[in-house]
């Protein structure tokens, strides 16, 4: 049993399942537009920071809470609050909705649209596997999915792409590590640069990604 969960959980954190990950940069668009991130090394720093001080930790914490018991109205609420501007908040609850739309599509129970950490959680709670597990595939799939932005944007070669990612599986580990941790009193960021750039984004004269 513990084999199907991981296989189910690794379907539902890939990039073939439909969340549309695709479209969205997490404001690193308009860092690559601007010359803060030109290549593999700016890339890996960015994604590092964001990882550890910024959405990467919060949707960390979110999901442990949420795996771990929390109500997942309450994380709902406080994922939305959470969202430094209008392109964040759309880029995890338009996920989240399609996440939760698509699992029970599939036969799973049929849950309201919340943020995607907290609609992994809340159905990842049924899959029986240790919350360091899911926290950390989860935080794979979310810098995954911006390598891959990175990869088309600045551009970058695959090879550099997944030595990026690698290098970042350390990073990944630490944070799902201290998530376990995870309460509401200790939930904060610090990524100010990538919250002010999702903020900004949305004014691009041109853009290829939504957020």
């Amino acid at each position: 049993m513990t084999d199907r969960a991981l296989l189910t959980l690794t379907q539902w954190l890939s990039p073939a399942f439909p969340l549309g990950g695709f479209a969205y940069s997490h404001g690193l668009e308009l860092a690559i537009s601007e010359g803060q991130v030109r290549d593999a090394a700016g890339l890996r720093g960015w994604l590092d920071a964001v990882l550890t001080g910024g959405g990467g930790r919060a949707d960390a914490w979110l999901l442990s809470m949420v795996l771990q018991g929390a109500d997942a109205d309450e994380m709902a609420a406080l994922a939305e609050a959470l969202a430094g501007s209008k392109e964040r908040w759309a880029e995890t609850y338009e996920q989240g909705a399609a996440f939760a739309r698509t699992v029970a599509e599939m036969g799973g129970p049929k849950r309201p649209a919340r943020a995607l950490p907290v609609a992994v959680g809340e159905a990842a709670r049924d899959l029986g596997l240790g919350p360091k597990t899911v926290i950390s595939l989860y935080l794979h799939s979310f810098a995954s999915n911006l390598v891959s932005a990175g990869v088309r944007f600045i551009p970058l070669g695959q090879a550099a792409g997944q030595s990026a990612l690698s290098a970042l599986h350390e990073v990944i580990e630490r944070v799902a590590e201290e998530a376990l941790g995870a309460t509401v009193d200790g939930l904060s960021t610090g990524a100010f640069a990538a919250d002010l750039n999702a903020a900004r984004h949305e004014d691009m004269d041109v853009r290829i990604f939504k957020t």
